[in-house]
This record gives structure tokens, C-alpha cells and sequence, in this order.
């Protein structure tokens, strides 16, 4: 058994198949689940796990290249906005309909427990060399 790192099988797991270039969308429990990408569900009730725990675990694992969030987080969720500022600091946004399209091209989706709006972001994997 890991004894550090993401613990979550299905979620190690489908870290370890992505590649440059291949989007991960992290979303809150609101946001429409497109057909066809992996899915990882960690939502175990309101809030837990949240979006930025989610969030800050996924950055110590992957390299990110780009990242796309909804410009509607900025006045409907300023928590959120906040964390991905910080986090991503080269953060594209669009808006939250585009991001739900752009979503449909992710190949993995990590849902979290998080229930506030807008907490979402596509993030593009890089590499490490």
C-alpha cells in the first residue's frame, strides 16, 4: 500500500495513463459529467472532499501546462477565483457554457464534493522533462 501521494486507486490509476497534453477537469457536484472521459468520483458529501483539496493534491502530482476555468467564478464564487489565481497563475478563462464544451475533450474528470458555483477548471497536462 502507498503510504504517501493520492491513495485513491481509480484516481493513481488514471493519473498514471495521462499524457501531454490531456485535459483533467476538476468540478464541483453541480457540474454536467460529459460522456466519454474517465470518471473518478471522490464526492462523499457537501463539501468533502473540497475543490481546493482536490485541487492542490492534483498540482503535487501532475505537471500542468495550461489550465481554463469559467470567468463567471470571478463574481459568483471569489474563494474560488482566489485559489485558482494563485494556483494558476497563467489561468485562461471562458465562459461557463465553453467550458462545459471544452470539457467533453478531457480525458479524466475528477468530481469532488465541493458545492459552492463555478468551482471548476480544465487543467492540460505537460511533461516533466
Amino acid at each position: 500500500m502507498k503510504k504517501a501521494g493520492i491513495l485513491n486507486r481509480h484516481l493513481a490509476g488514471a493519473l498514471a495513463e495521462l499524457g501531454h497534453g490531456d485535459g483533467v477537469l476538476i468540478c464541483d457536484v453541480g457540474m454536467p459529467i460529459p460522456a466519454g472521459p474517465r470518471v473518478v468520483d471522490l464526492a462523499f458529501r457537501a463539501g468533502v472532499p473540497s475543490f481546493a483539496e482536490v485541487l492542490d493534491g492534483l498540482l503535487g502530482e501532475l505537471v500542468v501546462e495550461g489550465a481554463t476555468a469559467a470567468h463567471e467564478v470571478r463574481k459568483a464564487n471569489p474563494e474560488a477565483a482566489r485559489l485558482l489565481d494563485e494556483r494558476l497563475p497563467e489561468l485562461a478563462h471562458v465562459s461557463h457554457h465553453e467550458l462545459k464544451v471544452l470539457s467533453a475533450g478531457a480525458r479524466l474528470v475528477v468530481r469532488t464534493g465541493e458545492a459552492r458555483p463555478y468551482a471548476n477548471v480544465l487543467l492540460r497536462c505537460g511533461v516533466f522533462f
